[in-house]
């Protein structure tokens, strides 16, 4: 398995380091993708790299994943602008503050608000 050492200052990088170009004759198709995995053990082998092809999807969407893609677009619109909303925002959080102690409450505010307006787009939409 290959390791990587990076220069001195750098402790560790994670992500793609290279991606592949949109268009142009001299344009990679590969990607360089970098981890970083912390260990239990002492080793110190625990930053990698990868060249990897990305893959091309060959069959269409079914109707199903143009549901699932409208549903989220949807949704993260709504809470874009609820988040916003000026007239919201302190009964948001003090409903988000009442529930998130409640068993399965929702732990943080942006979960509270992919669960409310969730509901709400499902409510409108069935």
């Amino acid at each position: 398995m290959a390791s990587v050492t990076y220069s001195a200052g750098i402790d560790h990088v994670s992500g793609a380091l290279a991606k592949p170009g949109k268009s142009g004759q001299h344009s990679c198709e590969k990607m360089l993708l970098a981890t970083h995995r912390t260990a239990a053990t002492t080793s110190n082998k625990c930053n990698r790299l990868y060249l990897r092809t990305p893959v091309k999807r060959t069959s269409p969407l079914t109707q199903r994943e143009h549901q699932i893609r409208n549903r989220f677009i949807g949704v993260a619109a709504m809470i874009q602008e609820r988040s916003h909303d000026l007239s919201k925002i302190t009964t948001d959080q003090q409903t988000f503050i009442a529930q998130k102690n409640e068993p399965n409450g929702a732990k943080t505010m942006k979960q509270w608000y992919w669960r409310v307006c969730g509901q709400e787009w499902d409510q409108a939409h069935s």
